[in-house]
């Protein structure tokens, strides 16, 4: 089944801008809409109760983990953690589900559409759903302190709190006369929901299917979804919830090492595919050779047209204003069937793409290159409704030897040159059993469109698009080795985690 000319639409046109803008008329924040967040922030307040006895068994932890072995691996860890730390209190063991073993939809990810198996299995015995990533750290007597405080009969949204800056084209625009005003949580530090408001939320599921659209920014989007026009409640910010560890108080943290297992992957085991044209070759390229294209062992230009002053690669393939699925189905095809067989990993980035191949070497130590893995920045598509989900191509795609060789063997390929080639990755690789594995250190936009306390806690790998930024700029503030000037997120933590 091809995909529909709605999927073709990239977010950075502005027809796509358009749509989103229509469909979420909430996206401009009015004064009415201001006043109904700060009344139900009022409300809540009044509804804390004195601590009640929620102890472990009544919480139900999540942990988002993935499929991937390194993935399933960490989410273990914490499972493990978590049942020592319950058996160290004396309390009977909670229960702590695993994400990618609770169904297998491809959309379960999106949290969402397990909320009516949560209300059913759990409401009668549980009075919290507690979510969390793999690196997470959890402390038991501090968070079961932090919950006790809330009345778990009442509708609570917990959780650390981000908000956007400036409107952001990830969340649509969406808030642009204030974009502080709206308030989503920071999934790093762990968050909460109450069995009432699963349950309210379950209710509103059956009589409301969830629409067929993109999944960009998850927290963003599931904090509008139970917002719901200020229907629902707001979210409550917790600030024992961390991702820092600084405090003494935190009942959470994250780890935010960049994960290292063993050595780093040599540079000549990672070929690196840049997608051009003509017009680009320029103004883009010289960028991509003044920051990290040295860091590359392995790299080439992919273009239509061939300069041997770059140089370039003409893979026969004309020039599209969007799509770009031919082009990359030429280039997985060469990575296949003319680069050595050694090399394990093709990275496909686009000329306005900066990115760090050293932490890349660090990230893809942990991955097996004989498993099938698609990697990067994890995008949905249509998943309420049977879609699938996708790497966004802005950051960076990374693909296994494995991976292209099972795409190839296959008869999925573009329905034209100027389709969307990532969302056409996605759904084929989908149809092979093959999941785009997340990870959030790529990045689709740029650094100002995320909240700086998102990016506090990242060793970042990637941006994307150049406007109205200095790229080189951004790559020697975020990307760059410290030898090569960069201030670089090195500075301020190490980056190296031995699992």
């Amino acid at each position: 089944m091809r995909p529909s000319a709605r999927r073709s639409r990239r977010l950075a046109l502005p027809a796509l801008l358009s749509l989103f803008t229509c469909s979420l008329a909430f996206a401009l924040a009015s004064e009415d809409t201001k006043k109904e967040v700060k009344q139900s922030k009022n409300l809540e307040k009044s509804s804390i109760s004195k601590k009640t006895d929620t102890d472990l068994k009544g919480i139900v932890f999540v942990i988002q983990s993935q499929s991937n072995s390194f993935h399933a691996k960490k989410a273990e860890q914490l499972k493990k953690s978590i049942l020592t730390q319950a058996a160290d209190l004396t309390q009977e063991f909670p229960r702590v589900l695993l994400l990618h073993q609770l169904a297998q939809q491809e959309g379960a990810w999106t949290i969402l559409p397990l909320l009516p198996h949560f209300s059913v299995t759990y409401s009668r015995n549980s009075s919290w759903i507690f979510f969390c990533e793999e690196e997470t750290r959890i402390q038991m007597p501090q968070l079961l302190e932090i919950i006790r405080r809330y009345d778990p009969s009442k509708e609570w949204f917990l959780g650390k709190a981000l908000h956007d800056e400036e409107s952001t084209i990830i969340h649509h625009y969406a808030f642009s006369e204030n974009p502080t005003v709206f308030k989503y949580p920071d999934f790093a530090a762990g968050w909460a929901l109450s069995m009432p408001l699963v349950n309210k939320l379950t209710t509103r599921l059956k009589s409301e299917p969830l629409k067929s659209d993109f999944t960009i920014d998850l927290k963003h989007e599931i904090a509008l979804y139970i917002w719901d026009r200020g229907h629902g409640p707001p979210l409550t910010p917790v600030p024992e919830f961390c991702t820092d560890g600084g405090d003494a108080s935190c009942a959470t943290t994250f780890r935010s090492l960049l994960p290292l297992c063993g050595n780093p992957l040599k540079k000549e085991d990672i070929f690196v595919a840049v997608k051009t044209c003509k017009k680009f070759h320029g103004d883009r390229i010289p960028i991509v050779k003044r920051t990290w294209a040295g860091q590359a062992g392995r790299i080439e230009y992919y273009s239509d047209y061939e300069d041997s002053s770059i140089p370039t690669v003409d893979l026969g393939i004309p020039n599209t204003e969007r799509g770009h699925c031919g082009k990359t189905f030429a280039i997985l095809e060469r990575f296949l069937n003319h680069s050595h067989d050694s090399i394990s990993w093709l990275v496909v980035v686009d000329d306005d793409t900066l990115i760090s191949i050293a932490r890349l070497q660090h990230l893809l130590s942990c991955y097996d290159a004989s498993e099938p893995l698609v990697l990067g920045e994890r995008y949905g598509y249509g998943l309420g409704t049977g879609g699938y989900s996708y790497v966004t191509g802005g950051g960076g795609m990374v693909f296994s030897r494995e991976a292209v060789r099972r795409l190839l063997a296959s008869k999925c390929r573009c329905y034209s040159n100027d389709a969307p080639d990532d969302m056409v990755l996605g759904m084929c690789f989908s149809g092979l059993g093959v999941p785009a594995t997340h990870s959030p250190l790529f990045h689709q936009a740029r650094p100002v469109d995320y909240p700086k306390d998102y990016l506090s806690h990242q060793v970042p790998i990637s941006f994307h698009k150049h406007w109205n930024i200095d790229p080189v700029q951004v790559y020697f503030t975020w990307l760059a080795p410290r030898e090569e000037g960069g201030a670089g997120q090195e500075t301020r933590r190490g980056i190296k985690e031995e699992l």
